[in-house]
């Protein structure tokens, strides 16, 4: 795990006060690209679980992950009853478990990036759902930008812009994988 998945810790109560949460429309963009009923899902990197009230308030059985035990301890106290959660960073999960959804809000850029797609679609049940979603990323560079987007495409089904604050990226675990 690196540092910077643990760079929160002496400001989690004010993550959690000042960082405001996920409108509704991400969740509904979410489960409109899941095409189906979503029972359980992962989260990684929860932080203070701003992303994990959303879904777990739907009625997803949620279990949220968080290596930072400050940011774990403010997980534990604003989350739902009945969400699971762990001490553990994305690299420190075990294959076995897997989960209709694994998502990850604006914490992607703080994982390990050997073998992380391959780690969440072993993550993913088949027919699964991944989204990634935070603060959109916009290159300066027009040429950067095109050569990010094409390198994401193969992998990505879907970008859609929630708010001007919010950009969604989705992609379905194919059978097989």
């Amino acid at each position: 795990m690196g540092e910077r998945a643990l760079s929160f810790r002496a400001v989690a109560a004010a993550y959690e006060r000042y960082r405001p949460g996920y409108p509704v429309r991400l969740f509904d963009l979410v489960m409109g690209y899941a095409g189906r009923p979503v029972r359980t899902a992962l989260e990684i990197g929860a932080g203070t679980g701003k992303a994990t009230r959303l879904f777990a308030r739907a009625g997803i059985a949620v279990t949220a992950t968080e290596p930072d035990a400050a940011m774990l301890a403010e997980l534990r106290r604003c989350v739902p009853a009945g969400v699971t959660t762990r001490r553990a960073a994305f690299e420190d999960l075990l294959p076995g478990e897997r989960f209709g959804l694994v998502y990850v809000a604006a914490a992607l850029h703080r994982t390990s990036p050997e073998a992380r797609w391959s780690r969440m679609a072993a993550l993913l049940e088949p027919g699964g759902v991944f989204a990634s979603f935070g603060g959109p990323i916009a290159p300066a560079d027009p040429a950067v930008d095109a050569a990010v987007r094409a390198a994401r495409a193969p992998f990505l089904g879907a970008t859609v812009e929630v708010n001007a604050d919010i950009v969604v990226h989705l992609a379905r675990r194919r059978d097989g994988s």
